[in-house]
């Protein structure tokens, strides 16, 4: 899953890359196609796609990309809309096959102070918390999950069911619904430089959900019906543990790593060593592993985001919103995925 507004430290790196990132170059391109040959590309809602590169020009690599950016229609018709994409853009294939997640923005009820099932605290990050730009690769973690939760929580900023901060932790940040109509919202502060561990093969492995129905709401489900030790057992196996920071919430579609504002359906999280912030890529996912999925995704996303799960070339999560439906498509998107790397000419 990404970290919405995590890995604000890698901007730099995605801004600052012109043309194809350096490790994205030694993988296998194709050479370049018409967008009318990418798979679904009839289907797309255009109209849509130009929104997303639209979204894109903030962080418009080169010259050619800002050009056709003062060009774009501000308000086309659907014919319109796609004729300007296959006049002024063309496509490269990314070599191999990786896979396609989702991910959302959450709403979660929460208290000032515990009460009843609310008994997970909503940390902020500790004055010892190492700075996120000096955790080495390899360098051991801060503390894991269960040392970290093991400690009083006399500053906590808010208190939540604990299934339910476990998958805010997954997605990054969230918005919590406080008794009486206020909502704020719980921003990404921090982590504890832990690898992100997938509850789902740990479960499916013990035999407590069958493989194609471990989707996000099937685990949130065991976890608050077996809210306790047992399910604290199953979310202590993810050492991985998110900080946070209380802000106002607009209502509106949180900012991702680039530090623009996430398009829902459109905006995608990548792996900034291959992929930079603002970069067009087709996605073109099938083959649904979890029951009740859509069967597949082809669209045009725009690159605006990052996550500690997200690595390689060919690995993407797809933003689709926020509240219980986005939550419901996101967990079970994951699909075989082809990726297709868009260049303005």
């Amino acid at each position: 899953m990404a970290r919405i507004g995590a890995g604000v430290a890698a901007v730099a790196l995605g801004v600052a890359l012109g043309g194809i990132a350096p490790r994205l170059a030694a993988q296998s391109l194709s050479a370049t196609l018409p967008l009318t040959s990418l798979p679904g590309w009839t289907e797309d809602d255009h109209r849509a796609a130009i929104s997303a590169v639209r979204a894109a020009c903030p962080l418009a690599p080169d010259v050619e990309f800002k050009r056709l950016c003062a060009k774009l229609p501000t308000a086309p018709d659907e014919e319109t809309a796609r004729r300007f994409l296959e006049q002024h853009f063309v496509a490269r294939t990314i070599d191999g096959e990786g896979r396609l997640t989702g991910y959302y923005m959450p709403i979660y009820p929460a208290r000032l102070r515990p009460a009843e099932d609310f008994s997970a605290p909503v940390r902020p990050p500790p004055g010892d918390l190492p700075p996120a730009d000096r955790t080495a690769a390899g360098r051991s973690a801060y503390a894991d999950r269960a040392a970290i939760e093991s400690r009083p929580a006399t500053d906590a900023l808010a208190w939540m069911r604990p299934e339910d901060l476990f998958f805010m932790q997954i997605q990054g940040a969230g918005v919590l619904a406080l008794p009486g109509g206020e909502r704020v919202r719980a921003v990404f502060a921090g982590a504890n430089g832990a690898r992100f561990v997938g509850v789902a093969k740990t479960m499916t492995a013990a035999g407590l959900l069958d493989a194609d129905a471990a989707s996000a709401s099937a685990i949130h489900d065991w976890l608050a019906d077996h809210r306790g030790a047992e399910a604290q057992a199953i979310m202590d196996t993810d050492p991985r543990y998110v900080f946070y920071r209380l802000e106002s919430d607009d209502g509106q579609d949180p900012a991702g790593s680039a530090g623009l504002r996430l398009l829902s359906g459109r905006a995608i999280a990548v792996d900034p060593a291959y992929h930079r912030y603002g970069e067009l890529l087709w996605i073109a996912a099938d083959a649904p592993t979890l029951a009740g999925a859509f069967p597949t995704y082809r669209r045009l996303t725009v690159a605006l985001d990052t996550g500690s799960a997200i690595k390689g070339p060919d690995r993407v999560d797809l933003y689709v919103g926020r509240g219980a439906a986005a939550g419901a498509e996101a967990g079970r998107i994951r699909h075989d995925l082809r990726l297709y790397l868009l260049e303005a000419r």
